[in-house]
């Protein structure tokens, strides 16, 4: 595929980018000058992204990975094409393996087919055909469709990723507001290493270029500092103000535990929150290490081999879990 170097971006065409790294993603695109595509199901949900740019550089189109005609049709004309659509829980139709491996296929395949001259990927650090989640498994099969099919595909691998809208940080924080025990999954030693969704953003635009030099590898990203999930745990109690057991889970129970709660929530067809909700499938994905390869910050395939200095969570987080406090923003203790 030949190179590409543009002063002027062109379309960019991004698949989920309504979600949570989405959304970022489509704020980084615009302010560096690209004309943004927005691909998603429900484009009349979408309109929010508008105010990100200029008037008319960003437009959402419908397009459905399980039906490819209408992803045909959404890469038509691009330059670029991201892809971020991936589901934390199945529900429905929505199957690992139908979104994030039928789903990358068929996004691979309109790119080629379109012309883009460059596919960024998004799967995640942890993705292996032989992992004992199903995530991780269906990660590592949409890494494998979009090289057979784009063979100079950015295929881009981030840890914990948060912000302000994230399912982590987020969710164990409202978690801590009304219980009093916090449950440490296998003992809670596993380490991850947060990375911040504009730093994320920011190297997807710059992947975005198709240029020799950052097309066709495997890129890693984590934030600065490395943590296990114990760490986190008392990282959140403390700037919640709440102070909250954190009791080792053994694996069996967690296990028996994430059952009974996915079927709490199907029982309750769909009352339950979703985010008092952890599943066999997210315990399985909570004991493995989840931070970037020494290979990778070897060979630069790393957000500082990109030259983007990583934002640490301890930095951010704060800025938007001050709201599970007992007084919310009226709290005494300042988080700048």
């Amino acid at each position: 595929m030949p190179a590409y170097h543009s002063d002027q971006p062109g379309l960019v065409t991004i698949f989920g980018g309504s979600g949570f790294v989405g959304r970022h993603t489509v704020r980084a695109f615009a302010q560096a000058g690209w004309r943004v595509r927005v691909a998603c199901r429900r484009p009349d949900l979408a309109f929010y992204l508008q105010p990100m740019g200029r008037v008319g550089q960003i437009t959402a189109v419908q397009a459905n990975v399980r039906y490819p005609a209408s992803v045909m049709a959404a890469a038509k004309g691009s330059d670029a094409i991201v892809n971020l659509i991936g589901v934390l829980t199945p529900k429905g139709r929505q199957s690992f393996d139908t979104v994030h491996g039928f789903g990358a296929r068929t996004i691979a395949r309109a790119a080629a087919e379109a012309g883009a001259k460059q596919l960024v990927h998004m799967s995640a650090l942890g993705a292996a055909a032989q992992s004992d989640s199903a995530y991780a498994r269906s990660k590592a099969a949409g890494e494998v469709a979009t090289r057979e099919l784009f063979p100079d595909a950015a295929i881009v691998r981030p840890s914990l990723v948060f912000g302000p809208e994230d399912e982590f940080f987020n969710r164990f924080a409202a978690i801590a507001r009304m219980s009093p025990i916090l449950p440490l999954f296998g003992g809670g030693q596993s380490r991850f290493q947060p990375v911040y969704v504009g730093d994320v953003a920011k190297a997807i635009v710059q992947l975005s270029h198709a240029r020799p030099d950052s097309s066709g590898g495997v890129y890693e990203f984590g934030g600065p500092d490395v943590r296990t999930f114990e760490e986190l745990m008392k990282f959140i109690c403390d700037e919640t103000g709440r102070k909250r057991f954190l009791v080792p889970v053994p694996l069996p129970i967690a296990r028996a535990q994430a059952f009974m709660l996915e079927l709490t929530n199907k029982l309750s067809l769909g009352i339950w929150p979703d985010w008092l909700t952890v599943s066999r499938d997210q315990i399985a994905l909570l004991q493995h290490d989840n931070i970037v390869s020494d290979q990778a910050s070897a060979e630069g395939r790393t957000l500082q081999g990109l030259g983007i200095t990583p934002e640490s969570y301890e930095a951010i987080v704060p800025s938007y879990l001050y709201r599970f406090r007992k007084t919310g923003q009226f709290e005494t203790r300042r988080t700048f």
